[in-house]
This record gives structure tokens, sequence and C-alpha cells, in this order.
């Protein structure tokens, strides 16, 4: 005799479903936020750019850039050209380097001398002497 066989139910697939994006439209209110954000940014920037430090900065970088391309002469070819481009650069980002180290180390100095020595924390009390005990007689 046979035996009758149990029909197993036969594993599903799953399909992954499509996830649909959708766009949203951004509130009107965060859209004012980074105008106002860019604004304050391009107003910094002009600050920035106004100051007499960064110009005093920016020319010692420059000189220092036409001292190093005179000084490796300008030839025709293209590799000396860029070696003397690079040359340049490497002498004008030192000289600003240079520049600001010394301001930074101007004004640290001068912060230091300015600041006030620390006045010396009052000693604290002496704990009174406890009476001495007497003996009972």
């Amino acid at each position: 005799m046979a035996k009758a066989t149990t029909a197993k139910p036969k594993a599903k697939k799953k399909v992954a479903k499509a996830v649909k994006a959708v766009a949203k439209a951004a509130p009107k209110s965060k859209r004012k936020t980074v105008k106002k954000v860019a604004s304050n940014a391009a107003e910094a920037l002009m600050k920035l750019a106004d100051h007499p430090l960064l110009a005093e900065v920016l020319a010692i970088g420059a000189s220092a850039a036409v001292v190093a391309l005179a000084e490796g002469g300008m030839s025709g070819k293209k590799k000396a050209s860029s070696k003397a481009v690079k040359s340049a650069g490497k002498a004008a980002a030192a000289a600003i380097g240079a520049r600001l180290l010394s301001e930074f180390t101007e004004v640290t100095s001068a912060s230091r001398k300015a600041k006030p020595a620390k006045p010396a924390k009052p000693a604290k009390p002496a704990k009174p002497a406890k009476p001495a005990k007497t003996a009972k007689a």
C-alpha cells in the first residue's frame, strides 16, 4: 500500500514593493531663513574684506609671490614656468603664515600683560581649639 503524500504548501515569493518618492514643497518660512543666512554670510564676508589685517596679509603674499617669480626668472618653457608659479605660491603662503603668526603672538602677549594678577585666596581661619575635658571626681 502506498502512502498518501501530503501536499506541502509552496513558499510564496516576496515581492518588493516600489517605494514612491514624493517631493514635498519646503515651507515658505524656510526659504526666508535661507535668504537671511545668505545675507548674513555676505555681510560677514564684506566686513572681513574691509579689515585692514586682511589687506595687509594679501599685500604681503602678493609681494612675496612677485619676488619669487622674479627670482625664478620667466622662461618660455611650460615646466619652468609651472615650477616658478608653484614656488611663488609657496613663498606667498610662507609670508602670509609668518605675518599671521607674528600678529597672533602680539595679541596673545598683549592679552597676558593686560590680565591682572589673580588675587591670593584668603587663608582659612583656624578652627578654635576644643576645651580640655575635666576629670570628674
